[in-house]
């Protein structure tokens, strides 16, 4: 095994450990003993438990913050919080022991700790989004800085509280994340689903953090790769926006037929009331003919009788 195989390895099995007892109840002795290595070689490649743990949770804090900043790149701001609020529930669901590490020892609302600052880090990008979005729309952009808060840590805390339950499914999470955030209390859609734009997007796989040969710091990506990112960035909002563009029209349609849906019910419940007075028209008619035809022949024949008598 290469030092760089190794090196991954004691990783690989500091973050299971991590995640399952915390910082404080692992020990080097059990990295090593899982790893089927003496102590001195974990402490050759990361000087110390301290040193091993600051590498699992940047790569876990690089990994999610990659996935959000990559959502966060959609043209609109619909679209944007959706693939956030999913980038962040797919993390949970396909790296639960990274997520585990993040949140273990420090809890999203305590302000301090690595879940918070990543918090934070988040924030600041969503910042710039409701900067814009505010100024657009009229509000005070010096706002955004506050509600970025507020939109994060709500996604946040439902992202821990959905690490133990796994229900529902992440886009149902996701959709009902928007729906609060997006329309608010007074305009909750009671049936929300994420746009056709988010639904039918296929994040592109996280690719590993770059390192140099000695295993820590990323590399400076080139003039080309800067242009392929950046091609990737404008195809994808090209995408977004014929994305969004045909969600709108759906939604329009959508719309048109529940008009006409409602228009249909409307001339139904008509025609069941026209119907509903002609029968009681005719049964009015058979109960003034059965009184005609049967009562009162009764009760002129009774009338002559008595006079008989």
């Amino acid at each position: 095994m290469t030092g760089r195989e190794r090196r991954e390895q004691l990783i690989r099995i500091s973050r299971a450990l991590f995640a399952e007892k915390g910082f404080d109840a692992t020990s080097i002795e059990e990295v090593a003993a899982h790893a089927q290595v003496s102590k001195p070689v974990v402490y050759e490649h990361f000087g110390g438990k301290e040193g091993l743990y600051a590498v699992v949770v940047d790569r876990e804090m690089q990994k999610l913050l990659g996935m959000i900043t990559e959502a966060l790149a959609a043209s609109h701001s619909l679209i944007k919080l959706e693939r956030a609020a999913l980038a962040l529930l797919r993390y949970i669901e396909e790296s639960s022991e990274g997520f585990q590490i993040l949140v273990r020892d420090s809890h999203a609302a305590s302000g301090t700790g690595t879940f918070a600052s990543l918090i934070s880090e988040i924030a600041s990008q969503v910042e710039d989004v409701l900067a814009d979005e505010f100024h657009s729309r009229g509000y005070d952009p010096h706002l955004a800085p506050m509600y970025a808060q507020m939109l994060v840590g709500m996604v946040a805390l439902t992202g821990q509280w959905w690490l133990d339950v796994r229900k529902p499914s992440r886009e149902e999470v996701a959709a009902h994340l928007v729906n609060l955030a997006w329309n608010g209390l007074t305009g909750l859609n009671p049936s929300p689903q994420i746009t056709a734009a988010t639904r039918n997007h296929t994040p592109r796989p996280m690719a590993p953090k770059p390192v140099d040969l000695d295993g820590d710091e990323p590399r400076e990506l080139s003039e080309k790769e800067r242009r392929e990112v950046e091609k990737v960035r404008i195809r994808e909002q090209r995408e977004a926006d014929k994305a969004r563009e045909r969600d709108l029209k759906e939604r329009e349609r959508n719309l048109r037929e529940a008009e006409k849906a409602a228009d249909r019910a409307e001339k139904l419940r008509q025609r069941e009331a026209r119907l509903a007075e002609r029968a009681a028209r005719l049964a009015e008619k058979d109960r003034e003919k059965i009184i005609v035809e049967r009562i009162l022949p009764l009760a002129i024949e009774s009338a002559e009788t008595e006079q008989t008598e």
